[in-house]
């Protein structure tokens, strides 16, 4: 068709070749003329929404400020402009080659600021191993407990994104103002503060005079126009003459803003003129290559990894949002049914996955829409929620040369069963610590702390471990069948639900939903008592099942019993009866699966199957 747009991500950019699929697609849209007009151009979904932001200001260790890059004209260019006695010749490392380089020895001290390499980086285990051997380790964050400032030797506290003033750039060139809602607690500081803090410690006071986020800006969008006659695009110099009062009132404006008057420019390209010096686009000759490693008979999967609907990132925030955990609470391996039997593996068991570069656990997640001998697994987790679920341990440091992007999208794995001799969960209402499992998953709940447990060792007293891990004063009930390997209990205090544990031989143990539910009785009945060690909800009060919309915690068992009842056909039949689906709308292609499903499960398991 006239009008084609390429939308691409991260299935695109984190791979080897990531910057070569990147050229290929701009290749396709100048060969054709998709660009530049209504309706078409390529289109990079970022990982970020301030992706672009960062890169404007020259928050890689291959660009300088600007969208300049380190050949001698551009850094000749940014000395004169800041007036510096010396600068940078030349890119800095990598986030990959930085932490071989503090491996090996050759940097001593690294200051990390809002991120979370331990669990963030490929090869995560031997992050981890490095930063526990590095000199110095200051750290940046607005979470005082993460994987990566338990190896801090100095932590500073910053502001988040709520609580600081500046500017965002989205994926359209779009530069909107951010300003705090929200006061910064404590000590708390914006970074651009913390930084100059440092650096006039550090007897560069003449350099960082900044005393206000509006007072950087300016000078950023000076230096996108200092020298520049138009042959780089990155040209924002119509913004630098803004008082504070104006900065604090810009409104959303996509450059280049060339000249104060500028009302910004809401298309490039539209002329078909590029910043070259002959004005014409430049093709840029690929040459396509596979993955730097291929499944093999040891590995014979391919992992891919990304993110899920709830959770952003490393959920240093996001996971300890009772509600943002409802949806998906473990760790999980998504793969192919006909896979899964091939290997032993059952619906909701566990799994190991491993290669030479490190092992983790996950629950299985039987998904008929994932490919054969490939299996998908979030990104997510960490030692801080669960244990062994670290799942860029087994991603090798392999990068693209260019843009320095892992290759996370392709890791050769081994996929088997985990088959410990008991599973079990508990309850709480206070944190446990120092739980020993070979599988433990840390989820927060309203007014309670749940646990999912696993593990090897035979032999363990439930009763001694119930009352040294879920101790206090109260009432303790107990059941205990030795002969199915069986024990459930709970504590109470003054009728009201402390803590409870419920172990087994197998995965299959009771719901969690209906449990979950008693923490917020102020007092257990009879019937509520008895279920505790029936393990099975009282009749007057059905079990919701897992939470598919996590904005109005609807449960899947209520939209199957209202999609059956009410024969709801649409996402918006279902949002009319049970609001499901009616906020945020990330949940409405999971309704459309659940309501094919219900309603037509022979066509929907056809359909799925192709």
């Amino acid at each position: 068709t006239e009008r084609s747009v390429t939308l691409f991500s991260q299935g695109v950019n984190q791979s080897s070749s990531g910057s070569d699929k990147v050229n290929a697609i701009l290749n396709c849209h100048l060969a054709t003329g998709r660009i530049g007009r209504p309706g078409m151009g390529p289109f990079s979904l970022t990982g970020q929404p301030n992706a672009m932001g960062g890169r404007e200001v020259g928050g890689l260790a291959t660009t300088l400020a600007a969208h300049m890059d380190f050949g001698d004209a551009a850094c000749a260019r940014v000395q004169r402009f800041w007036q510096s006695p010396t600068i940078a010749r030349g890119p800095g490392l990598k986030a990959v080659e930085l932490f071989e380089a503090i491996a090996a020895g050759r940097v001593k001290a690294v200051w990390i600021m809002a991120t979370n390499p331990a669990v963030s980086l490929p090869d995560a285990d031997r992050v981890n191993r490095t930063l526990a051997r590095c000199e110095l380790v200051v750290v940046s964050d607005c979470v005082r407990r993460t994987d990566t400032t338990a190896y801090a030797h100095v932590l500073l506290p910053a502001a988040t994104w709520g609580e600081k003033d500046g500017t965002t750039t989205n994926s359209e060139r779009r530069i909107s103002r951010q300003r705090p809602f929200l006061q910064a607690p404590g000590e708390a500081r914006p970074d651009w503060w913390i930084l100059t803090q440092v650096a006039r410690r550090m007897g560069f006071a003449g350099g960082f005079p900044y005393a206000s986020a509006g007072e950087i800006f300016r000078e950023h969008a000076a230096l996108s126009g200092f020298e520049n006659q138009g042959e780089r695009a990155f040209d924002i110099r119509g913004l630098a003459h803004l008082d504070d009062p104006a900065y604090d009132a810009l409104t959303p404006i996509q450059w280049p803003v060339p000249h104060p008057a500028h009302q910004g420019t809401a298309r490039m390209f539209a002329g078909q003129a590029f910043h070259t010096a002959s004005g014409r686009a430049r093709f840029i000759p690929v040459q396509p290559r596979p993955p730097a490693a291929a499944p093999s008979s040891a590995n014979p999967f391919v992992l891919n990894t990304g993110r899920i609907r709830d959770q952003w990132h490393t959920m240093t925030r996001t996971g300890t949002v009772p509600r943002l955990t409802a949806h998906i609470a473990e760790p999980r391996v998504e793969i192919h049914p006909d896979d899964a039997a091939d290997l032993g593996l059952e619906d909701a068991g566990l799994a190991r996955l491993s290669n030479a570069t490190g092992t983790m656990l996950a629950r299985v997640h039987l998904a008929e829409g994932q490919l054969p001998d490939t299996v998908f697994v979030p990104i997510h987790w960490s030692d801080r929620f669960a244990a062994q679920a670290r799942v860029n341990a087994l991603v090798a440091p392999v990068t693209d040369p260019l843009s320095g992007e892992p290759e996370f999208k392709h890791a050769p794995i081994a996929v088997a069963p985990f088959r410990p001799v008991w599973h079990g969960f508990a309850f709480s209402r206070n944190p446990l610590e120092s739980l020993a499992a070979d599988y433990c998953v840390r989820i927060p709940g309203r007014q309670f702390w749940r646990y999912e447990l696993a593990g090897e060792r035979d032999g363990v007293d439930w009763a001694a471990w119930s009352r040294e891990h879920l101790a206090g004063a109260g009432e303790w009930l107990e059941y205990q069948d030795r002969g199915a390997r069986r024990y459930r209990a709970a504590r109470l205090l003054d009728g009201r639900l402390q803590a409870c544990l419920f172990v087994g031989p197998t995965h299959d143990l009771p719901t969690r939903t209906w449990l979950a539910q008693l923490f917020a009785a102020t007092a257990l009945d009879g019937a509520a008592r008895a279920s505790l060690l029936t393990a099975r909800p009282p009749a007057d009060q059905p079990d919701a099942g897992p939470t598919l919309c996590s904005c109005f915690g609807v449960g899947r068992n209520v939209l199957i019993a209202a999609i059956q009842r009410d024969r709801l056909t649409t996402p918006e039949a279902v949002g009319a009866a049970l609001l499901a689906g009616t906020n945020c709308g990330s949940c409405v292609p999971e309704l459309r699966a659940l309501i094919d499903a219900t309603l037509h499960p022979a066509v929907a398991t056809l359909v799925t199957r192709g």
